[in-house]
């Protein structure tokens, strides 16, 4: 890993942390990764915080990198992305597309002729991939070779959990990982919110509501035991919490949840 370059288009928050989970977590130096940005004052003092390269172009980046990450705007990928297809054609890089509603069939469309010669995965990613914790939600369908395919592996599965879905499926995954972390950090604020109300000093309460969420999540993947399971076992009868579950049923928490969902799918 220490021989590649890593090439950012769009070097905005979540390419950011991309980057910085990258670099903390040891895959690879600041020194190795570049970027480009629309904003050059910005990108220089942003790209400084990790040690890598700011550049002025997509060109300059595809030429740079041996893996393009693609983090710009979905709307900007065929202005900034159509015109370097050459540079990316060649066998000696691959590209990945961090970009929401873009699949491999539309980058096949973009690229053309050259679609055969590009090797691209598509996926999408969440932020807490900046300290280690994220998700990355890929497509099943890819160019990549067997040989990129594991580099894709090394450099990604150490800050993230990388979960293949099929392309049908890809909007929904990122609404799952990509979307729920703003409806989680909500939760978050409620609960200090509540914590304050009665004395706790909120920095206390954000500590415990946080580390309370990164527990039940920890605990769901080290056992897979179902998530009403997890609930019924801190649920004694006639109790404090089950008395608060109620209440959240009352008051139409799943719901309210489903709903937020819908109304990111239906846009």
């Amino acid at each position: 890993m220490s021989n590649l370059t890593i090439g950012f288009i769009g070097y905005g928050n979540m390419a950011q942390a991309i980057a910085r989970g990258l670099v903390d977590a040891g895959v690879i130096s600041g020194g190795h990764i570049v970027a480009c940005a629309a904003h050059w004052d910005k990108l220089e003092r942003t790209t400084a915080e990790i040690g890598a390269r700011p550049l002025h172009s997509a060109a300059e980046v595809a030429v740079a990198a041996d893996v393009v990450i693609i983090a710009i705007k979905p709307y900007q990928i065929t202005p900034v992305v159509g015109p370097i297809a050459a540079e990316l054609a060649k066998p000696d890089k691959f590209v990945v597309s961090i970009a929401a509603g873009w699949d491999l069939t539309k980058y096949r469309d973009l690229f053309g002729n050259l679609a055969q010669n590009i090797h691209i995965q598509c996926t999408i990613p969440n932020t807490p991939m900046a300290v280690g914790r994220g998700v990355l939600v890929t497509e099943d369908d890819h160019t990549l070779t067997a040989e990129q395919q594991q580099t894709f592996e090394k450099l990604f599965a150490p800050i993230s959990l990388i979960e293949r879905v099929d392309t049908a499926h890809m909007n929904i995954a990122m609404c799952i990982a990509g979307c729920a972390p703003a409806f989680t950090d909500m939760y978050l604020e409620a609960l200090a919110d509540a914590g304050v109300k009665y004395g706790l000093q909120r920095a206390t309460a954000y500590r415990l509501a946080a580390k309370m969420v990164e527990g039940v999540g920890a605990l769901y993947m080290a056992t897979g035991t179902h998530p009403g399971a997890m609930k019924d076992a801190v649920c004694s009868p006639g109790g404090t919490t089950i008395r608060g579950v109620a209440q959240l049923e009352k008051d139409g928490f799943r719901g309210a949840v489903i709903n937020a969902v819908d109304a990111i799918e239906e846009a």
